[in-house]
């Protein structure tokens, strides 16, 4: 009997397409005076907005103003950029980056290169193990889950942490505090884990209290946080979070209504502005399914407005009023979650064993609640930023900033910084600037 025969089909044939019109790039520093233009022509494909606006974000650049369409088969976009200090981008490693990146050598069959060190969740990148903790926040937990890695003899080499609506999300890269490498002996991980969970559960029977993970594929580590407030349903609850804990100018305004010529729905978001911003709402569209066929952003003074025309991928629209309900609570706690009043902690240190479990012990004995951190050590230097308030929710005292003072800023340097709640864009820009630089380039550097 003749066997079966089928057709073959090159492995290669869905990047068909891009081999055929390759993307198209161009970084146009002559048209306008304030702003740098980022435009990108390409075949249009799942999830190519988000990598676009990733790549930009990764780079630390500000979009003030975007015009997307993507409709049909084809992709255009415009992105109008400067760096934090609000100049045009006139480097040319930068500018080499963004053409190279989104261009037709950025594609891989799995999409767009990310930035080399904005990736996390694999069991181990390089000498580091990645672990991803998230559960029902408290005071003094940042500083409880730094010492039980410390007591399992795990040093702690870079991490970000993100809280909101009273939980948490941690993803933090350690390596054995001997050895100096990537832990992979199963039966140690897995005691780690059931330690973090019984302290993440602390008097809780409740399956939401804790969950740790070891491996979830490579994943860039903002969208992997939000993924993971996301799924932990941070957006419920709203009673926990109430309205005095958040500066009433940072309350976004999100409306969902149908346009009904075209067949899309209409998500307009008017917030106060920060970096990143776009980011974080195109990244929960994605993640929630839902396609961007049109979009236009801009800033106005020190406010965004950002308006996007969607479909979920099965092609409907949000047509009940649950739908759209939920749309408008989970963008809300997108924008949320990268919100940090109060004060912000920057330490510089010769980088040592324990060295965060000793100054989350400070911070708490201090009354102090961390409600974001990014910890990065390059070289032989750590650099932690933490943004605090006191266990009641409250803005720090000068007494409790004095004794901080004394009490690590005699081994480590230590600056204080006011987190701006002022309408003036430039105060604002800064703030969330120097936000960006550690959360973003040094992370980068020490995975790169």
């Amino acid at each position: 009997m003749a066997g079966n025969s089928w057709p073959y089909f090159d492995p290669e044939y869905e990047n068909l397409s891009i081999r055929i019109n390759p993307p198209r790039v161009f970084v146009d520093n002559t048209t306008c005076k304030d702003y740098t233009l980022v435009k990108v022509d390409s075949v249009n494909r799942p999830g190519i907005l988000l990598e676009v606006v990733q790549i930009l974000t990764d780079l630390d650049l500000i979009i003030t103003k975007a015009y997307i369409s993507s409709d049909g088969g084809w992709f255009m976009d415009v992105f109008h950029v400067t760096d934090q200090q609000g100049n045009k981008i006139t480097d040319s490693k930068t500018i080499d980056y963004i053409e190279k990146t989104l261009g037709p050598k950025g594609y891989t069959k799995d999409g767009l290169k990310p930035w080399p060190g904005k990736r996390v969740g694999v069991h181990s990148i390089g000498e580091h193990t990645a672990i991803e903790v998230v559960g029902r926040d408290r005071p003094g937990l940042l500083s409880e889950i730094s010492a039980v890695l410390a007591n399992l003899h795990f040093n702690v080499v870079a991490a970000e942490v993100w809280t909101h609506n009273r939980r948490i999300a941690c993803v933090l890269y350690v390596n054995d505090d001997t050895t100096c490498c990537a832990v992979d002996d199963p039966t140690r991980l897995s005691a780690m884990e059931e330690q973090l969970k019984h302290l993440l559960r602390g008097y809780e029977d409740d399956e939401k209290a804790a969950r740790t993970s070891f491996s979830i594929g490579s994943t860039h580590v903002d969208r992997r946080l939000h993924q993971m407030l996301f799924a932990d349903r941070d957006y419920e609850d709203g009673t926990l979070a109430t309205e005095t804990d958040y500066h009433p100018s940072f309350k976004p305004k999100i409306t969902v209504d149908r346009c009904e010529e075209k067949g899309y729905s209409v998500v307009s978001v008017k917030c106060k502005d920060r970096a990143k911003l776009m980011f974080d709402i195109v990244c929960t569209l994605t993640d929630m399914q839902y396609v961007v066929f049109h979009a236009a952003i801009s800033s106005d003074g020190p406010y965004a407005s950002q308006e996007y025309y969607i479909r979920h991928m099965d092609g409907c629209t949000l047509d009940t009023e649950g739908e759209r309900e939920r749309v408008v609570k989970c963008l809300e706690a997108a924008i949320r979650r990268r919100i940090s009043e109060g004060l912000s902690l920057e330490l510089c240190a010769k980088d040592r064993v324990g060295l965060l479990s000793e100054v989350t012990r400070v911070l708490r004995e201090n009354g102090l609640s961390v409600t974001r951190a990014g910890v990065t050590t390059v070289g032989e230097q750590a650099v932690n930023v933490f943004y605090v308030r006191d266990a009641s929710g409250n803005p720090v005292d000068t007494k409790t900033i004095e004794t901080l003072r004394k009490e690590i800023g005699q081994t480590m340097m230590l600056n204080v910084k006011k987190v701006p709640v002022s309408s003036a864009k430039a105060t604002e820009a800064s703030g969330w600037a120097k936000m960006s630089f550690f959360f973003g380039s040094l992370l980068e550097r020490f995975l790169a």
